[in-house]
């Protein structure tokens, strides 16, 4: 986990991930479903080991792409993304 915030209320566990050119693909789809469960397993994790109960939370994925000579073509928050990559 990179980052870990609140917002309004919301504890919000940030992974960001960042491609470099188009060979690798889109950042986002370098999370496959078994990096989906263990983000999930670290936010509960980090709220148990921290005592915070009953509070909504969400894991959010920050894609960064650029290109070949790292000029940076997109940066983008995609909310609550474990489960929709």
């Amino acid at each position: 986990m990179d980052v870990v915030t609140t917002r309004d209320a919301v504890w919000v566990f940030v992974q960001v991930r960042t491609r470099r050119g188009s060979r690798c693909g889109r950042p986002e789809e370098s999370i496959d479903q078994a990096k989906a469960d263990r983000l999930i397993r670290i936010g509960q994790s980090y709220l148990q080991d921290h005592a915070i109960e009953g509070v909504d939370w969400r894991v959010d994925l920050v894609a960064v792409e650029m290109d070949a000579t790292g000029r940076l073509l997109r940066v983008e928050q995609l909310e609550s993304a474990v489960g929709g990559w």
